[in-house]
């Protein structure tokens, strides 16, 4: 008697640490299967960086035609997972922009924001910041007000590239944060509407195209107005969301020197000091 209830209290441990861990999502549970994207850990928050989930969501797609310039300038994107960034080394081997992570949500700022913004101009580079989108925290005009007032704002000294909304897969949970494709689709009007009254320039917006069709329906309405960043890693940029004809960033590795996360912007040096200027 005694080995069986020591079975059975055994069982009944191993049951309560099983229930437990359902809710993350591991594959083959009913919180995987109603959240493809649902992850097995959950990092900390604050630690999201550009393409944090493409590898893991996004292989590679159709091509489609999208309108590429012979001349490309390369570029890199940063933030606090890079630490103190060789800006030199960088600049060297022909990386001519950056953008750094300047802040997430409304409750983090890059914690080497200054070493990577400043450093990346000292070595003569044009540069820019990018927030990091959570869209189930607080609305997109507070996240456009927090990332403006924490380095996201624009200057017209030809140095200084617009702010850039990195919206992609959830980190910290559901994909597209827990909403329906029209409240996506009206959280980025939101924040990119607040961004050009605070700072005068229309937001670039970062995006993955498989992403964007899951979590905002395809929408094309930004199309006309911000300019494309988009995210693949494979040879060729591959389709792009709805409207837009065509990129003016590819984030094509995370891998590359110096830091994983090179780019190549769609034209010419004098392209992105146009870019820069407004």
């Amino acid at each position: 008697m005694r080995v069986h209830r020591s079975g059975t209290t055994l069982a009944g441990a191993a049951l309560a640490a099983l229930a437990l861990l359902l809710p993350l999502g591991l594959p083959g549970t009913a919180a995987a299967a109603q959240d493809p994207g649902a992850r097995q850990a959950v990092p900390a928050r604050g630690s999201a960086h550009m393409g944090m989930g493409v590898i893991a969501h996004d292989g590679q797609g159709p091509t489609s035609g999208a309108a590429t310039l012979a001349a490309q300038t390369e570029g890199v994107d940063v933030s606090s997972h890079n630490g103190n960034v060789a800006w030199s080394t960088l600049w060297n081997s022909g990386v001519k922009w950056a953008y750094v992570k300047a802040t997430e949500g409304t409750y983090y700022k890059n914690t080497s924001f200054t070493q990577q913004y400043t450093g990346s101009y000292n070595v003569g580079m044009i540069r820019g910041t990018y927030h990091f989108a959570t869209p189930d925290t607080t609305t997109g005009a507070a996240q456009a007000d927090y990332f403006v007032n924490n380095g996201g704002g624009w200057s017209k000294d030809g140095r200084t590239l617009p702010g850039v909304l990195d919206i992609e897969w959830n980190p910290y949970g559901a994909a597209c944060y827990g909403k329906s494709a029209a409240g996506m689709v009206a959280w980025i009007q939101d924040f990119v509407n607040r961004y050009k009254a605070r700072t005068g320039r229309d937001a670039v917006i970062y995006t993955a195209t498989s992403w964007w069709k899951q979590c905002t329906g395809n929408s094309s309405a930004f199309a006309s107005t911000n300019p494309l960043w988009i995210a693949r890693y494979a040879s060729e940029v591959g389709e792009l969301p709805a409207g837009w004809p065509y990129y003016t960033i590819w984030q094509y590795t995370s891998s590359g020197p110096t830091v994983g996360d090179h780019n190549h912007f769609n034209g010419d040096y004098s392209r992105v000091q146009a870019l820069a200027n407004g």
